[in-house]
């Protein structure tokens, strides 16, 4: 289905349950108004990254091709992408802007992806700052990185535990990636990795409240992560990486990682 396909069906489901309203925009021009927004409406890069530092830094801003927005080009996760900020300085719109007349994208419309791999060299792996499951000397190697606060790395890690139980030559490696959609994840994870504690782990997947971080806990270890995860296309969790290099994107239940390492 189009893309102006899709959009027909979201307003009609959207007028199924509720009514839109469309109001003058503040920006209209008004008299006296030279409609040179420019000269009235500025941000700089500085600002934007202020406002998006949660989101990842801002390589350009600019104004937008649509009246009362920048557009702003930012990293995230290995990959760029672009966004637009309001003039208010208030919220942010993801996502590509079309012409209605022409019905084709227009300003920043192209974002730039890192190509996902399929596999890595396993050589480049290293078991410093990772959590252990499983036998610590056990010839089979998988790797796991995922995220305290991942609903779905808390799944996994359900699953790994039975795994573990069931291939008694594993070691399972778990690699803490904090993700920026989870912006308590970062400092979980130096807390964890100081202590080393697959126990505190636990408890951030169960919601338990962790010790706060403080100067003891370094984040190299967190940040070595990151910085390695970004550079292999590894974008979510929770991830695995297994013994020849595979790299598994997504939930498996014990039955299907399992399987994997068998192939």
């Amino acid at each position: 289905m189009s893309f102006w396909k899709n959009l027909t069906t979201l307003f009609a489901a959207t007028a199924a349950v509720a009514t839109v309203a469309f109001a003058v925009p503040a920006f209209a021009m008004s008299e006296g108004c030279s409609g040179d927004c420019n000269s009235c409406h500025s941000i700089t890069l500085q600002e934007a990254n202020a406002l998006l530092k949660e989101i990842g830094p801002v390589k350009e801003v600019k104004p937008a091709p649509v009246r009362g927005l920048y557009e702003v080009t930012f990293e995230q996760g290995g990959k760029a992408g672009v966004a637009y900020i309001d003039y208010g300085k208030k919220h942010i719109i993801a996502g590509q802007v079309f012409d209605i007349a022409s019905r084709k994208p227009v300003g920043g419309s192209v974002q730039v992806k890192q190509e996902r791999k399929e596999r890595l060299d396993p050589a480049t792996l290293t078991t410093d700052h990772a959590l252990v499951l499983g036998n610590p000397n056990g010839k089979k190697k998988l790797f796991v990185f995922t995220d305290p606060e991942c609903p779905y790395c808390s799944k996994a890690h359900v699953e790994l535990k039975k795994l573990a139980a069931l291939e008694p030559d594993l070691a399972i490696y778990i690699k803490l990636f904090p993700l920026k959609m989870h912006p308590k994840a970062y400092d979980k994870s130096r807390v964890i990795l100081a202590q080393g504690s697959v126990e505190l782990l636990d408890k951030s997947f169960t919601g338990q409240p962790l010790p706060a971080a403080t100067e003891k806990d370094p984040k190299k270890p967190v940040d070595d992560t990151i910085r390695f995860a970004e550079a292999n296309g590894i974008n979510s969790t929770p991830t695995l990486v297994l013994p020849d290099g595979r790299i598994v994107v997504g939930y498996k239940d014990a039955a299907g990682m399992r399987e994997l390492l068998t192939k």
